[in-house]
């Protein structure tokens, strides 16, 4: 039996065309590979944020694991766990303090659980307009694909007396290289290649006599330790990060992960009051304890099912994996992790910017010839809000200026209000993650 047609559903950069006929259940190896689906977002945020002390590594590892655990047994499909990219990139920009990366996931999870909760999500959801979405999505994106220039640029030039074998311009050439030859491959774990390859020149670094005083990691007992933050934490957090990482998390971690689920898996449908309120949980909870603001998401399903998960097995497996890593190497890896590559770690995160920053292509598509006037005005202001939100985003590193900028510039330029309901809207794509 042959699955649905991703690449109608998920848009331009998904274009799933198997050779063969693709059964509904595959063979273990398979759901194994399906959990792989959704690290290249995974892991440059979870690297980049524990290098620089802003969440707890154990935390993130251990919670992690056990949300794709409890989400994997109650909705009974590969529903994936991901971090927020919108927060994760103001946090690298701004930066933003480890208490408040903690209250803008708090504060996020807070009002996603309370829209669920009291079915008020379907209310919220229609009248946020989508080319304020789209702007949010541009914006955050092109910040996080300037945070990973600037990794980049950390390097010496081309060869001099400061060239260093294990970090340089020619291993982030070679990675963008290996990125794009690999693009349209999306089965192949680019993502997860290029992370071996640092943590192998990591490893090879820290051996070495004299390459650095950083430990290895080692085994032990670790746990995540409950952390307070404070009220003006969380006030800071989220309007720095959370507010903008808000419409995201309801419309792509909520209505499209329920209806991408009820089209990959109809025998197993998820509503959406169910899927906020897990996301307000995880991150009421986690970031108590100091780990990463985590969502469900519907470019990470959409992966996940692209590599072969089939059933909740893959993302047991794979939270079990999170679970025991976080458990008995924890923190240690932290040490290793400050020596991994920046060359590389730099290219995985411009990637991820890019994915995100992709939510602009709509507007990059020639209308049909059949298109009234007022489609093409209406598509020009959509476009000039769009640009405007980025914009504000990028030049304040604040999601909050941007959100606002934009919803104010909607009500100017907008004659009668226009809901942006995924299910109504004709260009709404999928595999925009967040």
């Amino acid at each position: 039996m042959q699955p649905p047609p991703l690449n109608r559903v998920l848009g331009c950069r998904w274009s799933y065309t198997p050779a063969a006929p693709f059964p509904k259940v595959l063979s273990g190896k398979w759901e194994v590979s399906g959990g792989l689906g959704d690290l290249g977002t995974l892991i440059p945020i979870l690297v980049s944020l524990s290098v620089t002390n802003q969440i707890s590594l154990t935390a993130s590892l251990v919670f992690g694991g056990l949300w794709n655990i409890l989400t994997g047994l109650h909705f009974r499909i590969p529903m994936c766990v991901q971090p927020m990219k919108a927060i994760a990139a103001m946090a690298l920009s701004k930066p933003l303090t480890f208490h408040e990366v903690m209250g803008a996931g708090i504060g996020v999870g807070t009002v996603v659980f309370l829209l669920g909760a009291t079915r008020t999500i379907r209310l919220v959801t229609h009248y946020t307009p989508y080319s304020v979405i789209k702007g949010i999505q541009l914006g955050t994106g092109v910040v996080l694909m300037t945070k990973a220039v600037d990794l980049v640029q950390r390097n010496p030039q081309w060869g001099g007396s400061e060239w260093r074998w294990n970090d340089n311009i020619e291993w982030a050439l070679a990675s963008f290289i290996l990125v794009f030859a690999l693009y349209r491959r999306a089965r192949f774990p680019t993502a997860l290649v290029l992370f071996l390859v640092g943590l192998t020149i990591a490893l090879v670094w820290v051996c070495l006599p004299g390459g650095t005083n950083q430990q290895l990691p080692r085994l032990g007992f670790y746990y995540p330790r409950l952390d307070l933050v404070t009220w003006p934490n969380i006030v800071e957090g989220f309007l720095t990060a959370g507010l903008g990482q808000l419409p995201l998390t309801l419309l792509n971690s909520g209505v499209a992960v329920c209806a991408l689920a009820a089209e990959l898996f109809p025998d197993h449908p998820a509503s959406i009051e169910h899927i906020t309120m897990s996301v307000g949980l995880m991150n009421v909870v986690g970031c108590l304890f100091g780990s990463v603001p985590y969502c469900h998401g519907s470019g990470g399903l959409a992966g996940q099912y692209h590599f072969g998960a089939r059933s909740e097995v893959s993302v047991l497996v794979l939270g079990t994996a999170k679970l025991l890593l976080g458990l008995f190497m924890g923190g240690s890896l932290v040490s290793l992790f400050q020596v991994f590559p920046n060359s590389i770690l730099g290219v995985m995160l411009f990637i991820s910017g890019s994915e995100l920053a992709l939510a602009a292509r709509r507007y990059s598509r020639h209308l049909p010839e059949s298109a009234s006037p007022d489609a093409e005005d209406q598509r020009a202001r959509d476009f000039v809000i769009m640009m405007v939100t980025a914009g504000l985003i990028i030049g304040f590193r604040n999601d909050a200026v941007g959100f606002l900028g934009g919803i104010l510039f909607w009500f100017r330029g907008t004659p009668r209000p226009r809901g942006a309901l995924p299910a109504k809207h004709p260009d709404w794509g999928f595999a925009y993650d967040h």
